[in-house]
Formats: C-alpha cells, sequence, structure tokens
C-alpha cells in the first residue's frame, strides 16, 4: 500500500453490531406477528399440559395401572404421573371440560387414563387476549390432540 493511503472498509466490531441489530429486529418482528410474549406463553403451557398428558397416558399403559391428570384451573396448577407437578402463567384463563365425578376436590378436573391406554376423556383450554389453545382427550383411544382453536371450533 502506498504511504498515506487509508484502507477502507469495515471492523469485525462493526459487523458484529449489523449482525446483532438484525438479529434483534428479527427476534422482535416474529414476536410481534406470533401474538407476542402472551403468545408465546400460551402457546408453551399448551404443549407441555399436552406432553404431560401424554406422559401420564404412557405411565399407565407401562405400569398396567390406571394414572390421574389433574388440573386446578382456579390456582393454575396442574399434577401428573410420579409426582410431575407445575404452573401455568397468571396471564392465563384456565377451562376444564370433563366427568365431574374423578374430581378429586372441589374446583378440580381430573382425566384418568387405564392400562389400556383409554381414557376417561376431557378438554382442557387455555386462553389469553382472544387467542385460545385447546388440548383434548378421546375417552375411548386416551389420543391427546393439542392445538390453537381453529376458526368456527
Amino acid at each position: 500500500m502506498p504511504t498515506g493511503t487509508h484502507a477502507r472498509g469495515l471492523s469485525l466490531l462493526e459487523m458484529l453490531l449489523v449482525v446483532a441489530l438484525i438479529a434483534i429486529i428479527g427476534v422482535v418482528t416474529a414476536t410481534a406477528m406470533n401474538g407476542g410474549i402472551d403468545g408465546m406463553r400460551l402457546r408453551n403451557a399448551g404443549k407441555e399440559i399436552a406432553t404431560q398428558l401424554r406422559y401420564t397416558r404412557t405411565q399407565a399403559i407401562a405400569t398396567g395401572q390406571t394414572q390421574r391428570f389433574v388440573i386446578d384451573p382456579r390456582a393454575r396448577t396442574w399434577q401428573a404421573a410420579n409426582g410431575r407437578h407445575g404452573q401455568l402463567p397468571a396471564a392465563l384463563d384456565v377451562r376444564f371440560r370433563g366427568a365431574g365425578q374423578l374430581s378429586t376436590a372441589p374446583g378440580q378436573g381430573s382425566i384418568a387414563f387405564f392400562a389400556d391406554g383409554a381414557a376417561s376423556g376431557g378438554s382442557i383450554e387455555l386462553s389469553t387476549r382472544g387467542a385460545v389453545w385447546e388440548i383434548h382427550v378421546g375417552w375411548i383411544t386416551g389420543e391427546v390432540r393439542a392445538g390453537p382453536r381453529r376458526e368456527g371450533g
């Protein structure tokens, strides 16, 4: 290089700042387009409940003994097989529909899974700001289906 000439270009720090800004803009945009933080909480909670229901069913089949999944909509808590338990975010509204005679305490809902894979059936509905996540348990097959409420559903 001739003397007195400066090389033009970007430093590593400048490149890293540009990449970081692009990443931040991407995350903010994706969050805003998918219902924001409450939408993420709704999806995560719905997927967690569905996972724990499937786990409880698997334990009933594996042990040959009836297992229960218990949810308390007012306290926003749940209990699954083998002492698993958790708390749902306060921002979510929780509704349970199922067999009332299986309830272990007032206000709680319970879904029983049997050794053959069948279940007592029921549904759990989580909602926030107009968005709804539904979890259905089939009473004959014990199949757990979960996802956002479809239009017209």
